[in-house]
């Protein structure tokens, strides 16, 4: 159910999935969200994620689940290969006692962005350049780059939901530098096919000392593909183009044809992404009348698995707080962070556990995690280890319903 709009006025600052989450939840409530993104259009594209029970169960609230989908199957199967073409069972990061929903980035944004209502104003190719607050509201200075012109305008909230980078968060809360470097690049794209050799619902796994290659795959999709690697100098992997950096990462061994051909679909894909793997660690996520959610507040990093349910969860849980603490923005930003914030400290210790499942920073975790696999494809110790994981307290995490009313 949606509210009449008359609650308040606010600005979201991303169009992703926490800004979407955010804006929807916001409307619900019957405040008028502003959205405005940088990008010059919404991007439509996405590679692979998992949707835990955190974010499930936000979705089904705001309405989107059905529409998000599902793209996961009992037939999946995830191989551990090497570079000469061996295969051997393998593990997935989705292999869980409660199994995630595994989909596509562009399935969640697509979702949410349909359960918008048309009364909701998106700007595009549009950034902050200056917050002011005072106690009655904030004044944002917003820059329209396709006309480059600017315009103050006054929020009586403004939401950061713009990423890694934030721009909200530099604006409103100083120069200081929140990003924490876990010294890991990803290079990540959406094949167009499956890879020589394979079907469908096979995905590969190539995991060596400081590097890793996988493909996940979906039944009625083809893989996702991504790279991951250790590195010393993350400005210097920014001084050569993507697969440069790539193939030096994986050198000097020969490449062979199986990591061969993963290098041209990379280079050759129509979208991609190459970046650095940090967190975002900061005391607080809310100054005044000014809150960050999702990347731009924590950013677990992609090793969690739990990056878009967090978001969900975050936008969610935001405009439900502001509901009940109608007329008390400061009281409503700060419970939203008392109840956020020890879910998302679980999750972020989680995620440098999961990493060494992604990629072995050297030969000893390398020996681990060949151990762990061939562990978890012996019958009798995978269920287990299946009743351990469940009753972690990393595991659990990722199904808490942290936004529940």
């Amino acid at each position: 159910m949606i509210e009449t709009k008359k609650n308040g006025r606010a600005l979201v600052v991303g169009l992703g999935i926490a800004g979407i989450a955010t804006a929807l939840r916001l409307r619900q409530i019957g405040w008028e969200p502003v959205v405005v993104e940088r990008a010059p259009a919404r991007r439509s594209g996405g590679y692979f994620i998992m949707l835990f029970g955190t974010g499930s169960a936000s979705a089904e609230r705001l309405g989107v689940l059905d529409d998000i989908g599902d793209r996961s199957h009992d037939s999946l199967n995830q191989l551990e290969v090497n570079r000469q073409g061996r295969r051997r069972p393998g593990i997935s990061p989705a292999d869980t006692p409660d199994g995630p929903r595994t989909v596509l980035r562009g399935d969640v944004e697509r979702g949410l962005f349909d359960a918008l209502p048309d009364d909701v104003e998106i700007r595009y190719s549009t950034v902050p350049v200056a917050i002011a607050q005072d106690a009655d509201g904030v004044d944002v200075t917003l820059h329209d780059s396709a006309a480059d012109v600017e315009k103050t305008e006054r929020f009586d909230l403004v939401v950061g939901a713009d990423g890694m980078r934030s721009t909200v968060r530099r604006l409103a809360f100083g120069g200081e530098d929140f990003l924490h470097p876990l010294n890991y690049m990803i290079a990540a794209t959406v094949l167009d096919r499956p890879v020589t050799g394979f079907g469908l619902n096979e995905g590969l796994v190539l995991a060596e000392a400081g590097r890793s290659a996988w493909t996940f795959p979906f039944y009625n999709h083809a893989p996702s593909l991504l790279f991951s690697y250790r590195t010393e100098d993350i400005d210097a992997e920014f001084r050569q183009t993507p697969i440069e950096s790539l193939r030096t990462a994986f050198g000097p061994e020969p490449t062979g044809a199986l990591l061969e051909e993963l290098f041209e679909h990379y280079e050759n894909a129509p979208d991609s992404l190459f970046d650095a793997v940090h967190q975002v660690k900061m005391p607080k996520w809310h100054e005044g009348r000014v809150a960050l959610v999702g990347d731009a507040a924590w950013c677990l990093s992609l090793y969690s698995g739990m990056g878009a349910s967090s978001s969900i969860a975050g936008g969610e849980l935001l405009g439900t707080m502001v509901q009940k603490h109608a007329g008390n923005l400061p009281a409503a930003l700060g419970a939203w962070e008392e109840r956020m914030r020890p879910f998302i400290s679980t999750n972020q210790a989680s995620a440098l556990v999961m990493r060494r499942i992604f990629t072995p920073q050297d030969a000893k975790e390398r020996v681990l995690r060949s151990g762990l696999v061939r562990l978890m494809n012996t019958p009798g110790a995978r269920k287990v280890m299946h009743k351990a994981v469940q009753r972690s307290g990393s595991e659990q995490a990722k199904h808490e319903d942290v936004a529940a009313p």
